[in-house]
């Protein structure tokens, strides 16, 4: 006999200071509608911060999508959020072939936005300019090439999940 066991995590106290580039709203296509640099790879730890400075914007998230390569293994497949509108549950999703670096959050009214995850060792001068980058209005750069970029900027300690 088997069973499923769902991950249900609290939100913990958000961070004094999120770090996170949003493009304001525009028409113009872009890849990227911002950045995102977290402080670690626990996605209990960072991830509800994240999703209540992004329920500010456009209504509430209801769905994250992330690749397994860029977090702990710890992996929760939903996070109990906290947040001024009362708790709710978001659904986290974990797959293998999301390229790395990408946040995907789906919101409630079925808008999206896709986000580059700066890696938590990333040095501060070249995380800004990475987060810049992928705020900008018209931005067609695909987060594999700004990983590429920020490496080549200066990381502070070697990670092997982001050769």
């Amino acid at each position: 006999m088997s069973s499923t066991i769902e991950t249900t995590t609290t939100s913990p106290t958000p961070p004094a200071t999120l770090r996170l580039r949003l493009q304001p709203d525009q028409p113009a296509y872009t890849l990227l509608d911002g950045g995102w640099w977290p402080r670690s790879a626990d996605p209990a730890a960072e991830l509800p911060a994240l999703i209540l400075a992004l329920d500010e914007g456009h209504g509430p998230v209801s769905k994250i999508m992330l690749g397994v390569a860029d977090w702990d293994p710890s992996r929760p497949r939903r996070l109990r959020i906290d947040g001024p509108a009362g708790r709710r549950v978001v659904r986290v999703g974990w797959f293998a072939t999301m390229p790395a670096g990408l946040l995907t959050a789906i919101y409630a009214g079925g808008r999206r936005a896709d986000l580059l995850i700066v890696p938590p060792d990333t040095s501060e001068q070249a995380a800004q300019a990475a987060m810049e980058q992928a705020a900008q209005a018209g931005n067609r750069t695909r987060t594999p090439a700004l990983l590429a970029a920020i490496a080549g900027q200066g990381r502070k300690a070697a990670d092997p999940r982001y050769p």
